[in-house]
């Protein structure tokens, strides 16, 4: 089973109009019939709302003001997954009952929330648990609760008590998107799981979006996962992408962790961007991924990279 850590399916349906469940759109490669094809069995589905600041997003109207209506978005999110027949994966038994009875044909999702601002306040947190999120990435640049991607700060107190409530209600941290400042933060506060579900490696390809090796290996130290963005700006400073920039990355990442089995895959694909800034054209061509990765790593490992090492982490992680 292939795991992909980041894809944010309702976001390109409801904001562009790009449906799950039919083909992909032209131009673009993730779809449920293309997921299913592909071998992914599990994707972490988003609830990506963007702030009407963001210029990328200005191209759709789909964007917020406040938290309100931010709150409505992730809303509407969650129901266009419902409205899918998504299977939410939302503890320890339900994942262990569907790893065992998976086929190439199923397709589940875990919600991680991207962008902590849908949350109107930290005791509102309980109610999204309900609606099934289970994984929380406070940032996407800044909102009220931290500093993020090219909005450099840490944690505001808001985001500290939104820490408290999360490990209160057993959630998973994601780490990405957070500025160098929160990232330290929350290390300093946070004693949950952590991951980082689409960050690649500063060392390879400069700038706050990406995570230091230091912080890799603190993830790793923790028991948590980074997972590879196929985005061509997160796989090299110029020129078109390929797989081997993505098994560069990841042979990088596992260094700086000092195992690979903290390192999977957090596609992000689709995610603001078509194929022409992806390394793939279609998600057929994952199957070239192993043999690529099988000169740096065993075959054990490589099924690690490819998905068990996000089942492991999941199964650790979530609430039992």
């Amino acid at each position: 089973m292939i795991v992909d850590a980041h894809l944010d399916i309702a976001w390109n349906a409801i904001s562009a109009g790009r449906g799950f469940l039919a083909p992909p759109a032209p131009g673009f490669v993730v779809s449920r019939p293309a997921l299913v094809a592909a071998g992914v069995g599990l994707v972490f589905a988003t609830l990506y709302t963007a702030p009407a600041h963001a210029r990328r997003s200005m191209r759709t109207r789909f964007v917020y003001e406040d938290a309100h209506e931010a709150y409505l978005m992730a809303t509407a999110e969650v129901n266009y997954y419902r409205s899918c027949g998504l299977e939410l994966i939302g503890d320890r038994a339900q994942l262990s009952g569907y790893a065992r009875g998976w086929r190439k044909g199923r397709l589940a999702a875990v919600l991680l929330m991207e962008g902590a601002d849908p949350i109107e306040t930290p005791a509102q947190l309980g109610a999204w648990v309900d609606r099934g999120v289970r994984i929380i990435g406070p940032a996407w640049g800044r909102t009220r609760y931290t500093g993020g991607t090219g909005a450099p700060g840490g944690l505001t107190e808001l985001g500290r008590q939104l820490l408290r409530a999360m490990r209160r209600k057993h959630l998973i941290l994601d780490l990405s998107h957070m500025a160098d400042q929160a990232v330290a933060d929350a290390f300093a506060l946070w004693r949950g799981p952590i991951m980082a579900s689409h960050s690649n490696a500063r060392a390879i390809v400069p700038g706050d979006r990406q995570l230091t090796d230091e912080s890799v290996a603190e993830i790793a130290r923790r028991g948590g996962v980074v997972g590879i963005s196929f985005y061509q700006r997160h796989l090299r400073t110029s020129g078109r992408a390929t797989l081997q920039d993505v098994v560069r990355h990841v042979v990088h990442h596992a260094r700086a962790a000092g195992d690979p089995q903290h390192v999977a895959l957090g596609t992000d694909l689709d995610g603001g961007f078509d194929a022409k800034h992806a390394p793939i054209d279609d998600l057929s061509e994952l199957k070239e991924l192993p043999a690529r990765l099988r000169l740096h790593f065993n075959k054990t490992q490589v099924d690690g990279i490819m998905g068990g090492n996000w089942l492991a982490f999941l199964e650790r992680s979530l609430p039992s």
